[in-house]
């Protein structure tokens, strides 16, 4: 069994889903998001640094999933969400999680079959999969999207790996 965290970075609301990945399944543990309050930029980046460093610490993943970043057509926005993005990696890497990224078509993709599927596909999908009930906010649905998007391509390299043996 592998304990996953999903992170869907943003500068204003950092998503975070958390699942556990067994021969048996998919297994929802926790989600929801961390809320920047701060103003001054790297305030927000130390909020989410903290924050994360928080959420480990609670649930324990073994692993890290996180979104790559794709350009924007503001290029301001691009690198306030890449500057997000690497507090949140340097927090788990400061705890020695792998970290493992992935593109958001490939997100897309790997939930709803499609990479340029609506965030409220993805959003449907990831409650099947963790037969969710009731509302989940998106940032976090999304944060469980990448979790699951890992847990799906892992499974996939043991068992590729898996043939090679034979």
């Amino acid at each position: 069994m592998t304990r996953i965290l999903g992170i869907d970075p943003g500068s204003r609301i950092t998503g975070y889903g958390i699942i556990e990945h067994s021969p048996r399944g998919y297994s929802y543990i926790a989600s929801g998001s961390i809320r920047i309050n701060a103003d001054y930029f790297p305030d927000r980046l130390k909020q989410i640094f903290d924050g994360i460093l928080e959420i480990v610490d609670l649930y324990q993943p073994e692993q890290m999933a996180i979104e790559q970043v794709f350009m924007h057509k503001n290029a301001d926005s691009a690198l306030k969400l890449g500057q997000a993005r690497g507090a949140a990696i340097c927090a788990v890497q400061v705890t020695g999680l792998p970290v493992f990224e992935y593109a958001a078509r490939q997100v897309k993709q790997a939930l709803v079959g499609k990479g340029s599927a609506e965030k409220l596909q993805v959003q449907h999908m990831v409650k099947i999969l963790l037969n969710l009930q009731g509302e989940l906010q998106i940032d976090a649905s999304d944060a469980l999207g990448i979790s699951l998007c890992h847990a799906h391509y892992r499974q996939t390299a043991l068992r590729l790996q898996q043939r090679a043996l034979r």
